[in-house]
């Protein structure tokens, strides 16, 4: 038997090693733009004063280094005090502050100033309301026989509020994303139920005992939430039937040169931030 096995490994050998061709890939690339992630969400419970932003450039797509920004001027101002708020950079691409003040219904401008240019972006700070209960059955999901989770709460009376809700676990390599406004519940109870099917070709399992599921929900602005609607499209991937996706534009706007905008977008929220052990 081993004079046969001899002859094959000599053949897998001259194989491989004769496989040495590189292959050219065309790669489409694009202008390397400022790319921001300014989330100031204020949870509700603790004062909100600190808070980061973070800035980088976009990558290309074989490019391993580092994109971090750093030397930028970055502030962010309410509009109706006029209090400026200064990020200071920590040499890694976050900019920080202890000394946020969120206020509730005020609108908010973010300002960076990064190679000659000026970004500006505008959000408003939206109320949440409290989550009254958690709790899991299997009875509203689409599959009867896996575990949802439902969030519980009270929508305000006045209309006009959007939301964005965000459940992750520690395995799952992305967390769900989803977007609700109260068009069809103003000031009512509403019970939200989360599920997630089971997907072996991505390795994504339903939820099971044991799973700790980190729970966010944000009060957020009409305009983020149009934002939000296309991301979640975006990320849902490309099939056979499904639109090609497309650049999506956040509201950081560079006044310098408008053709050079940013990636990203400027939010402020207020939050609130749960985790729930599946039983």
């Amino acid at each position: 038997m081993k004079n046969y096995i001899k002859p094959i490994v000599a053949l897998f050998t001259v194989i491989l090693t004769g496989c040495t061709d590189v292959i050219d890939v065309d790669v489409q690339t694009d202008t390397l733009r400022l790319v921001v992630e300014a989330s100031l969400d204020w949870e509700k419970g603790t004062t909100g004063n600190d808070q980061e932003i973070t800035l980088r450039t976009s990558t290309p797509f074989f490019d391993t280094q580092s994109t971090n920004v750093t030397g930028a001027e970055v502030t962010v101002t309410n509009n109706a005090t006029g209090e400026v708020f200064r990020f200071t950079d920590q040499n890694d691409g976050t900019y920080t502050t202890s000394t946020f003040q969120p206020q509730l219904f005020a609108t908010y401008t973010l300002e960076i100033v990064y190679n000659g240019e000026r970004y500006v972006a505008e959000d408003t700070m939206n109320p949440v309301p409290n989550i009254t209960d958690i709790y899991q059955d299997t009875e509203d999901g689409f599959d009867d026989e896996a575990i949802e989770l439902h969030i519980v709460f009270t929508d305000f009376e006045d209309e006009g509020d959007n939301y964005l809700f965000k459940f992750e676990r520690p395995q799952d390599l992305l967390p769900t994303l989803e977007t609700g406004d109260d068009e069809f519940i103003n000031g009512n109870e509403v019970d939200w139920w989360y599920e997630i099917d089971d997907d072996e070709d991505e390795e994504i399992k339903p939820l099971l005992p044991g799973d700790v599921v980190n729970i966010s929900m944000h009060g957020i602005s009409r305009s983020y939430f149009n934002y939000m609607d296309i991301v979640i499209d975006q990320i849902g991937g490309v099939g056979i039937f499904e639109a090609t996706p497309v650049d999506v534009r956040g509201n950081c706007i560079n006044t310098t040169n408008p053709d050079n905008y940013a990636h990203g977008y400027f939010r402020v929220t207020e939050t609130n931030r749960v985790s729930y052990t599946v039983e």
